[in-house]
């Protein structure tokens, strides 16, 4: 079976930088909340597999959010009725996914209180770690008003004194000791500045050698991302998923194997990841997009690409997921390209994209006929938007496809 070399440390920056798009008005929280869980982890001398677990955890936090109203919540107060629920979902997420599951627990506890967590039956390192993630999550909360000014110099003293308040009862003492006495520097403030923030997570990667991973893992890390994408509303459940078994069934009548069958699965189960960073509130419209609306819906093709780039950098993954949108006589987005830069790969996934979409209930209509969406695809094909031999590849075994669409 043929591994690919991923630097997980990169791979896991680069997801961070995916669940970032939700927050849109105010990002990097995923790794501001990494650089002070893996600082105070480091301060209290964890083993370094903790301290970095602490690292990649807290990048990872909130991969139970996809949804920018709730997004918003986590800037707003300590704590708030429902605030476990993003918790589980993405335990969830991980623990169905073997490279990262064992990250699951503390994120399933990253907003319990640690009197509460005392009476649970928890592993007590688990306990620590989840606890970790709260206080910087919550830290993160309190100095995001003064982010990227030099008012935090001032305001920082109060965040300690109100930290410490909460010693015992929202977290626990000797993690709260541990961030008064490192934070009590200009420095511990002004290193979370964005562009410090990002080159501390380089400096800290560059130390970590690339892993291999499997095929199965691979898919296991796109799935992970899928699900996340998919959940921003009910009209997309699952939508990646389905585009990738479509994708993979027209690659496969086309001849495609191996390695190269399964990256185009994979360029489908991420081919959405930069809709993160669209409102739902524009993916779940009924009407029409204003014009505003609809250049925010056409970027999420560009940060799919740039996203994926530093995960797959030796792989045609970004080209075949961040071209979905192309067309082949060029006036589609983000690129203009037109059929002469244009994979096979690309132009099955866009094929596969249209086709589930139609196939799906969205906010703005039902779900499609397969004569109406055969017809709607070999319309597309006259107007030079998508390859003829794909669509009719399709058509061979419309019944099928659309059952992989529906399923």
């Amino acid at each position: 079976m043929k591994l690919q070399h991923v630097d997980i440390h990169n791979a896991i920056t680069a997801l961070s930088c995916a669940l970032d798009l939700v927050g849109v008005d105010e990002v990097r929280h995923g790794k501001r909340v990494a650089i002070m869980a893996n600082s105070i982890a480091r301060h209290l001398n964890w083993p370094e597999l903790e301290c970095l677990s602490s690292l990649y955890a807290g990048m990872l936090h909130d991969c139970g959010v996809s949804r920018i109203h709730e997004h918003r919540r986590l800037t707003e107060t300590l704590e708030w009725v429902g605030a476990e629920d993003h918790c589980i979902r993405g335990a969830d997420y991980l623990s169905a996914c073997p490279p990262l599951a064992h990250l699951s627990a503390e994120i399933r506890y990253h907003h319990t209180r640690w009197e509460k967590l005392l009476e649970s039956p928890v592993d007590h390192r688990v306990r620590l770690r989840a606890n970790l993630l709260y206080l910087a999550d919550r830290i993160d909360m309190l100095q995001v008003p003064f982010l990227n000014s030099d008012r935090i110099l001032t305001e920082y003293p109060a965040i300690i004194a109100q930290i410490k308040t909460l010693s015992g009862v929202l977290f626990a003492p000797e993690l709260v000791d541990a961030f008064a006495e490192i934070a009590d520097v200009e420095a511990f403030w002004l290193a979370m500045e964005p562009e410090y923030l990002d080159e501390d997570l380089r400096n800290i990667g560059s130390h970590i050698p690339a892993t291999l991973l499997d095929i199965p893992a691979l898919k296991e890390l796109a799935w992970l991302f899928s699900r996340v994408v998919d959940a921003k509303s009910p009209y997309t459940d699952e939508h990646s998923q389905r585009v990738a078994q479509i994708a993979r069934q027209l690659a496969m009548d086309f001849g495609i194997k191996g390695y190269e069958l399964e990256q185009v699965e994979i360029a489908g189960l991420l081919h959405d990841i930069g809709k993160l960073r669209v409102s739902e509130d524009i993916i779940d419209k009924p009407g029409s997009l204003t014009q505003n609306e609809r250049s925010t819906m056409h970027r999420h093709s560009y940060d799919t690409f740039r996203i994926l780039q530093r995960v797959f950098n030796d792989s045609k993954i970004p080209v075949w997921a961040g071209f979905h949108h192309e067309t082949l006589i060029g006036d589609g987005y983000p690129f203009k390209n037109d059929n002469k830069e244009l994979d096979l790969e690309c132009r099955i996934i866009a094929v596969a994209d249209i086709f589930q979409a139609l196939a799906q209930d969205r906010p703005y209509r039902h779900t499609m006929s397969l004569e109406y969406i055969i017809n709607d695809l070999q319309s597309r094909v006259a107007s030079g938007h998508l390859d003829a031999k794909v669509v009719a590849k399709l058509a061979e075994n419309a019944e099928l496809y659309y059952r992989l669409a529906m399923a």
